[in-house]
């Protein structure tokens, strides 16, 4: 009956401002751009290659529980190579909060995009 999911919202203060730091400096693409009947468009970004989106929609960017010491992101992207994936983002200016951090399963290395949004790179072993 169900297929896949397919996108999510990532609530944003600017949808320009979003399209520009996913796309220019995380290096998603562009997947859909759609007006709406009365309000913002529909502006989404992805991975190339894969049908899921993150939806850049307005709203109050929402912040986790923290677990420990640590805000867990919500969304994750995975990489073959972590450690390039940070060296090329920092590149791009952004600030990763602990760096690589390793565990027994895979790698993390957590940021969060110019709303406060917290996102994670994941390399799984």
């Amino acid at each position: 009956m169900l297929e896949k999911i397919v996108y999510t919202a990532l609530f944003v203060s600017d949808q320009d401002k979003a399209l520009d730091f996913y796309t220019n400096v995380v290096g998603l693409e562009k997947k859909g751009e759609n007006p709406t009947p009365s309000g913002p468009r529909f502006l989404s970004v992805g991975v190339a290659d894969q049908d899921f989106q993150l939806l850049l929609w307005p709203g109050t960017p929402g912040q986790g529980e923290p677990v420990g010491d640590r805000i867990p992101a919500a969304y994750t992207i995975e990489t073959p190579d972590i450690r390039a994936a940070v060296a090329e983002l920092e590149s791009r200016g952004v600030q990763f909060e602990n760096g690589v951090v390793d565990y027994p399963w895979g790698s993390l290395a957590g940021f969060q995009d110019p709303d406060g949004n917290r996102l994670q790179l994941r390399e799984a072993r």
